[in-house]
């Protein structure tokens, strides 16, 4: 296994999710990197590949940003693979963070996990077929103004409890569960 992958697999360990099918589905991830632990992290290893995305919130948790996903067509939390030199998976969903959403002081929330997401992908997204998301949370300046990146065609705040309609199914049960672990371990 490599580096990367024992490391995100002690993480997901070391996480309770206070979510019963959260903790699940976390299982099924330690699975999947013990399954193939040379490649998991790759999104040149196969059609199945884990990922790492970032729930955005303002220091008072009412607002998440969300980018308009060029390829899906749907607001979404920002991300995406991680590359070679992302030290980890964490460090790779920070990463997207500051380059999706143009602020340049984002401060992660923890670096252990908040959220498991695996799900299947359009034609749209070529070769990657199903995305093993892993989910972390950081936390914008007070007034931060987003930018949009050449990576979707906007980015916006959104209030917690007034997401806009064009979400992914659950991504609102999604985004409570993740605001669930925060306030636990808060």
């Amino acid at each position: 296994m490599t580096t990367r992958a024992i490391a995100l697999a002690h993480d997901l360990r070391a996480w309770q999710p206070v979510d019963v099918a959260q903790r699940t589905l976390r299982d099924e991830y330690i699975g999947m990197l013990a399954a193939h632990p040379l490649d998991a992290l790759d999104r040149d290893g196969g059609p199945e590949h884990i990922t790492g995305s970032c729930f955005v919130l303002t220091p008072d948790l009412a607002q998440v940003l969300l980018c308009y996903h060029r390829k899906g067509r749907f607001w979404v939390q920002v991300g995406g693979h991680v590359e070679a030199d992302d030290a980890s998976v964490a460090d790779g969903a920070f990463r997207e963070a500051h380059e999706e959403s143009g602020i340049g002081s984002l401060t992660p929330w923890s670096r252990t996990p908040v959220d498991v997401n695996r799900h299947s992908l359009a034609r749209a997204f070529g070769r990657c077929r199903v995305h093993w998301d892993v989910g972390y949370v950081v936390t914008a300046p007070a007034g931060a103004t987003p930018v949009t990146s050449d990576e979707s065609e906007d980015v916006a705040w959104f209030p917690v409890a007034a997401l806009p309609d064009d979400v992914p199914d659950g991504f609102a049960e999604r985004l409570a569960l993740v605001l669930a672990e925060v306030a636990h371990r808060s």
